[in-house]
């Protein structure tokens, strides 16, 4: 009955012994490999976004422009479709 709890002991300790191997653990093991991780990946998303939001603005503004039945918003999609032409 004492071998019990030292065999789950030792079954513990190799199991922490087998994570603290992994990949992800050594991975993020350092301070500066986190911090540039981290940098990396909010460049990444950064530029996912203002790449993401032009591409469907640009498509909303066109389709907007593209209505002629609806006065209003006809009008004023040409009117935005103008705009960005005089600004090129």
């Amino acid at each position: 009955m004492d071998d019990a709890p030292r065999d789950e002991l030792h079954a513990l300790r190799m199991e922490v012994e087998k994570l603290n191997g992994h990949r992800m653990v050594r991975l993020h093991n350092s301070v500066p490999r986190i911090l540039l991780l981290n940098f990396g990946r909010g460049l990444a998303f950064g530029l996912g976004t203002v790449v993401g939001a032009s591409a469907l603005l640009s498509v909303v503004v066109w389709s907007l422009g593209q209505i002629d039945f609806i006065p209003v918003i006809g009008d004023w999609a040409a009117r935005i479709a103008n705009e960005i032409d005089a600004s090129r």
